[in-house]
């Protein structure tokens, strides 16, 4: 990559190695890898196994850090960041129920300044013809236990579901039945089909604590907070258990407006005429202040509660202004979760554990007498890199401030106590994986393995990924069978896959501890079907730096097919006019797609590739939305909805909003003084649209759609 200073070093294989851009320092490169797959493992234990490593406010760290990341390095950003997710996969033995709209998460705020800017956003993106009138705000408990939906058909209740990804759940409704706050019928709700009713299912305190005291006396493992108990009790396979538990249910939201119903405040009204509990209590504020004081007061209150909480939640109040502000990729743009403060405390460091990455990068985490924060245990904490070691001047034995911060884990953020007989800790220059010399590029704080995939640790992490559910899905392949394919030598690069039945005689897998004729049949199996593939996995299977999942797709759909994509690849001139159109697309992806099609040791193994794999292309996009594959550009200020507000409408209704007119933009919506786009699009013959015009036609297509 241009502008990189890097020493070539002789054997190493590229196809699945992340080059570091320029754009983007490699430190914070690093560190955005790490939080993502960190957060990923995190939200996989703590929606689908009930089991939370960390509590709910070192996670709310780790994400905020991640936002942050993003925000002043937006390339960073892929449409399949952890950052664009909700949740995670239902579970394998709950039965799957698809929501009816998607139950979407919240971003969330930690301190007075986070509001501040939360409330200027909505303002900034609402500036219309009614000015900077105050917002009214409606803010309610933000209740730590676990979101469900239920669905109710003419008034019975017909299946309850957990959040799941956002677009489907888990199938409780068995144990939902149990709960005695979940009416089994709501007649007021019998003139209407379908509607979903969303809430938390929880806990309550005195119950949490009786049941651990229980558990304690027979010798159970405890439950670790109030969320956890109550995700364990709800996913039980005998709803018995479920009833034993005393769980309650407090109800916030509906799948879809009603016209009587035009507020959040009217909305918890009805609900509690229907015969549901609400959360409280709860505020109308139309100022920050107003805001802050309720905030202030609910958290004097917050041990006085029967029910855990750990913050507040803003929500525009008016229904129709909600609409208006949408959602982003993972939440609505119209709420934000208020937390409380995090806390620090004091431990002691016993070792310092050096972790491989598959990019070859070491990083130092310490490891920690078990000390808990807000019932979270926790044994590890990030160190970033030997430079911050050395600022922070840590030795083994210190006691340690630990802080619930937005990093990988749980932050050392300096020394309490130094060590009795303390020694400066020195960072290996070997790679604690294959004894490689480490290597530190110049204008970099990290070390890095140059072993490539001949290093144990980043071959293992590179066909992780390339297994993986949304690369090519190949089952049956976990990180200890991979670790054992490996370590015996039966795989080096991910095409050793395809060629592993072939080479079974010579070395029968079935022979080997733990492995067995059905379970290796299966593997064959999973394998042979990943040789069909579609262009978007495949794309994203590759690990070409900065195309995730979401910007695989788009360019899977834009080629069509993989050797046109290829093709194109090679010529960076061409790749640039190519995609000039595609939202998110900028130039370090460009620079990166090219960097890897250009790159002698990809190609040869694209090729081998070309022998195993057939690529399928994607089918076209739907065509049911008013303005699906067309291309909008805006130009000019806009006077009756923000810029931001009038991209969002026209993604909404399936457009494409780029910043370049060309040759196949479809309309140019301009407002007052739209300089020289308007004259670029005369040129090539654009339709253009007044803003007054593209208001009109937005609204009836929101309609239509």
């Amino acid at each position: 990559m241009a502008g990189r200073k890097r020493k070539e070093v002789p054997g190493v294989l590229s196809l699945f190695e992340e080059e570091l851009p320029p754009s983007v320092p490699p430190e914070q490169r690093k560190e955005y890898a790490q939080l993502s797959a960190r957060l990923r493992h995190l939200s996989k234990k703590y929606y689908q196994e009930d089991a939370p490593e960390v509590s709910d406010d070192v996670y709310d760290q780790l994400y905020q850090h991640l936002l942050a990341l993003e925000t002043q390095f937006p390339d960073l950003r892929q449409q399949d960041s952890v950052s664009a997710t909700v949740g995670a996969d239902p579970l394998p033995p709950f039965a799957k129920i698809a929501h009816l709209s998607p139950l979407f998460s919240l971003d969330n705020a930690f301190s007075e300044e986070d509001i501040v800017a939360f409330l200027s956003r909505l303002q900034r993106f609402l500036t219309s013809k009614e000015g900077d009138a105050p917002l009214d705000i409606i803010v309610e408990p933000k209740i730590d236990g676990l979101s469900v939906s239920l669905r109710y058909e003419k008034g019975v209740l017909l299946s309850a579901a957990t959040r799941g990804n956002g677009e489907q759940g888990e199938d409780i409704t068995q144990n939902a039945r149990t709960i005695p706050t979940i009416p089994p019928y709501v007649p007021a709700l019998e003139a209407l089909p379908l509607l979903e009713v969303r809430g938390e299912i929880f806990m309550p305190k005195q119950v949490f604590t009786a049941l651990n005291a229980q558990r304690q006396k027979e010798g159970a493992p405890l439950f670790a907070n109030t969320r956890n108990a109550a995700a364990g009790s709800l996913r039980q396979l005998n709803p018995a258990i479920t009833a034993e538990r005393s769980l309650q249910f407090f109800a916030y939201a509906l799948s879809s407006s009603l016209p009587e119903v035009p507020t959040q405040e009217h909305l918890l009204e009805r609900l509690k005429d229907w015969g549901f509990q609400v959360a409280a209590p709860t505020a109308l504020c139309s100022s920050s202040s107003e805001v802050f004081a309720f905030y202030r007061h609910i958290l004097s209150q917050r041990e006085d509660l029967a029910y855990a909480i750990d913050g507040v939640v803003l929500k525009i109040n008016a229904f129709t202004v909600q609409e208006r502000l949408g959602f982003s990729s993972h939440a609505p743009r119209y709420a934000i979760a208020y937390k409380f403060p995090a806390e620090r405390v004091v431990t002691r460091l016993r070792d310092i554990q050096i972790q491989v990455g598959r990019t070859g990068a070491l990083t130092p985490v310490a490891l920690l007498d078990p000390v808990v924060l807000n019932g979270a245990r926790v044994t590890r904490a990030s160190l970033h890199n030997e430079d911050e070691i050395a600022r922070k001047g840590l030795s083994i034995g210190d006691q340690v401030i630990v802080q619930r911060a937005g990093d990988v884990i749980p932050q050392v953020i300096d020394v309490a106590v130094a060590a009795p007989e303390r020694q400066p800790y020195l960072f290996p220059d070997y790679c604690p994986s294959c004894g490689a010399l480490s290597i530190r590029f110049e204008g970099e704080s990290l070390r890095r393995c140059p072993a490539g995939l001949s290093c144990p640790a980043q071959r293992l992490e590179r066909l992780v990924h390339f297994v993986s559910r949304k690369a090519l899905n190949i089952e049956r392949l976990g990180r200890r069978s991979l670790r054992f394919l490996i370590a015996t030598g039966r795989i080096v690069s991910p095409v050793d896959l395809f060629t592993l039945e072939q080479r079974e005689a010579q070395n029968p897998l079935a022979q080997c501890a733990g492995w067995g004729e059905v379970s290796v049949q299966a593997l064959f199996h999973s394998i042979n079907l990943a040789r069909t593939v579609p262009l978007d996995r495949f794309l994203f299977a590759l690990g070409i730096e900065s195309v995730g999942a979401a910007t695989a797709r788009l360019l899977a759909e834009h080629y069509g097919s993989f050797s046109a994509f290829r093709e194109a690849g090679r010529d960076l001139l061409s790749l640039q006019e190519d995609l000039a159109i595609l939202s998110g697309i900028g130039p370090k992806i460009l620079a990166d797609i090219h960097a890897f099609f250009t790159c002698v040791e990809n190609n040869t193994l694209l090729d081998i590739f070309a022998s195993h794999l057939q690529i399928v292309s994607l089918a076209e996009r739907p065509t049911s939305l008013p303005f699906s594959g067309k291309v909008i550009v805006f130009t000019g200020t806009l006077e009756h909805m923000s810029r931001a507000e009038a991209k969002t409408l026209a993604e909404r209704l399936g457009a494409r909003v780029s910043d370049t007119v060309t040759r196949i933009t479809d309309y140019l919506v301009i407002g007052k003084n739209p300089g020289s786009k308007q004259a670029q699009a005369q040129r090539l013959g654009v339709s253009i649209l007044r803003e007054e015009s593209w208001k009109e036609i937005g609204e009836n297509g929101r309609k239509d759609a």
